[in-house]
């Protein structure tokens, strides 16, 4: 019975919360790892080879490159404009049911595409439908496995991320093979089946719980959101269950010799003992109830103590008050917190994000055409994206390197600014190529660039020098809905210049416009964060509330 009971319980927390004093920098960060590096290949891994479909799509419902572009471009917009709402739903239900939900829209807005029979019907299909998914499940994944890590942060994360790099180098040419065969609609279809292994990553997100030692329980609690607080409530009440199992099989189960303990004996075998003593002598009954008693009395009598011992500590800790100064404690945590807009480091970073987002999706979508256009087979021109996504894979792995080394730790936005610049020359080097040698070396440079970049931009809000870890998941929506707006007008913008000069290159002028500009914000972050730009004040939280101690600047009116 025991062991039933254990099982019981263990069964049930099996992907439950995970408690920890602090962040374990690896345990079941690892499995949230893995699936992190699956959600990175089925979501930004398929977007950005959905240029092997533009071709077909163009043909089969005549439409012009502009009119198709506009179905990623949607996708991404959708996906990027979702972000507050995904940063709420998992501040409310928990990363676990969002992202598998999301994985059900990927899925189905895949599929469903597959069966369309107009341009307009895949713009809610895959743009609405599909990207609502890749947003439920790209952001909070990404969340969650920056609270499991912290010192290796940048590497674990460089490194999951590579998913979607590897899907582009096998799954490009192997869905562009696959399209050949059987038509772009049934591959769609695959595409959308295979997807489904998102809902299973998503069950491997068990919350975790940083409960710091040494502390108020109050204090410990403040700054979780209102679903952890249920999953910390929920872990503790089968951990209560689990002792309460243990203590009813201990007690049903105990020896004979065990109610015949002397004076020594524990509260415990003095309540075994007052169960067991109707079995013996009158004279027997009689000494084993007082000494049960006795035990027990001592027993509350301690258990008593030692919470007005707690009482006493926590009111010391407790500064003096005048009358009237009382403040009604805090309540939940909000679902989304938006005070970071009132940061000038947090929106200079939002800009940065904003306009270096029309150089991330445009590139991927028409390289294969723009090598077709300078002389190149198609079928060569396909392993552009294959070269983009080796070169993707070691700027991930470089940067997260990089990131991990104490030189770099207090200068992360400076390395994050050089490849911003890098990847903007790169950009302008693609409307100066004109033959294979030359476009192959500006995709391996993008695809390192543009590694190093997507695999920190969205963690870097966890530094210090933008918002801190505490707030991250408020902040991540909060910029990704900001991003959304480049991520919506970029790929169409790209279209419409490629159809007023009948030139694949032109696309790429507003790319490096746009990286350029973010290149200024970001280079802006950090000094308006010391407080050079903006005005700085002192922040007043107490450290209980979630404060670090030290001043943010704000915007200056």
């Amino acid at each position: 019975m025991k062991g039933m009971a254990l099982c019981g319980v263990q069964g049930t927390r099996f992907l439950g919360p995970n408690v920890y004093s602090e962040a374990p920098d690896g345990g079941w960060g690892w499995a949230v790892a893995a699936a992190f590096f699956l959600v990175e290949a089925f979501t930004y891994g398929t977007i950005k080879i959905f240029g092997i479909f533009l071709r077909d799509l163009m043909k089969e419902f005549g439409e012009t490159n502009r009119r198709v572009s506009w179905v990623v471009s949607i996708c991404v917009f959708v996906m990027t404009v979702s972000g507050p709402l995904s940063a709420v739903m998992t501040n409310r239900f928990g990363f676990q049911l969002v992202v598998m939900t999301g994985g059900l829209l990927i899925a189905t807005g895949n599929i469903a595409t597959s069966f369309t029979s107009s341009i307009n019907q895949m713009y809610i299909t895959y743009g609405v439908i599909a990207g609502l998914g890749y947003c439920l499940t790209f952001l909070p994944t990404v969340t969650i496995l920056s609270q499991y890590f912290t010192r290796r942060r940048s590497l674990v994360i460089a490194v999951a991320s590579t998913g979607e790099s590897l899907s582009m180098f096998a799954l490009a040419p192997a869905f562009s093979a696959l399209k050949d065969l059987v038509g772009w609609r049934r591959t769609m279809a695959v595409i959308g089946g295979l997807q489904t292994i998102v809902v299973l990553c998503g069950a491997l997100l068990r919350p975790i719980v940083i409960i710091r030692p040494g502390s108020a329980r109050g204090s410990q609690t403040d700054g979780l959101s209102s679903k952890q607080k249920e999953d910390l409530r929920a872990s503790e009440d089968a951990k209560g269950s689990n002792l309460d199992d243990s203590i009813m099989n201990s007690t049903s189960h105990a020896p004979t010799d065990d109610l015949t303990r002397g004076p020594g004996a524990t509260g415990l075998n003095g309540v075994q003992a007052l169960e067991g003593a109707d079995n013996g002598r009158p004279e027997e009954r009689a000494l084993l109830h007082r000494e049960g008693r006795a035990s027990v009395e001592n027993l509350t009598a301690a258990m008593t103590g030692s919470e007005t011992k707690q009482k006493e500590d926590g009111d010391a800790e407790k500064p003096a008050t005048h009358a009237g100064d009382d403040k009604p404690p805090r309540g939940d945590s909000k679902l989304l917190d938006f005070s970071v807009l009132g940061e000038c480091s947090f929106i200079l970073y939002s800009l940065f994000g904003l306009f270096a987002t029309l150089g991330f999706f445009a590139p991927p979508l028409f390289v294969i055409e723009l090598s077709v256009s300078r002389g190149v087979e198609r079928d060569t021109a396909t392993y552009m994206l294959s070269a983009m996504a080796v070169a993707e894979i070691l700027g991930r792995l470089s940067i997260g390197w990089i990131l991990t080394r104490e030189r770099f730790r207090l200068k992360k936005l400076l390395v994050l600014l050089v490849c911003v610049i890098g990847m903007t020359a790169d950009l302008f080097g693609f409307t100066l190529a004109s033959e294979f040698y030359g476009l192959a070396a500006c995709c391996c440079f993008f695809g390192f660039f543009m590694g190093s970049i997507s695999c920190s931009h969205i963690p870097m809000l966890a530094e210090d020098d933008v918002v801190g870890i505490e707030r991250m998941s408020s902040a991540a929506g909060v910029y990704v809905f900001i991003q959304s707006f480049a991520g919506l007008a970029g790929p169409p913008l790209g279209g419409k210049l490629v159809d007023a000069t009948e030139n694949y290159g032109s696309a790429f002028y507003s790319c490096a416009a746009g990286m350029a500009v973010g290149a200024l914000f970001l280079a802006l972050v950090r000094p308006a964060k010391r407080g050079v730009l903006c005005r700085s004040r002192t922040s007043k939280q107490p450290e209980d509330q979630g404060g670090t101690g030290g001043g943010h600047s704000e915007c200056s009116a």
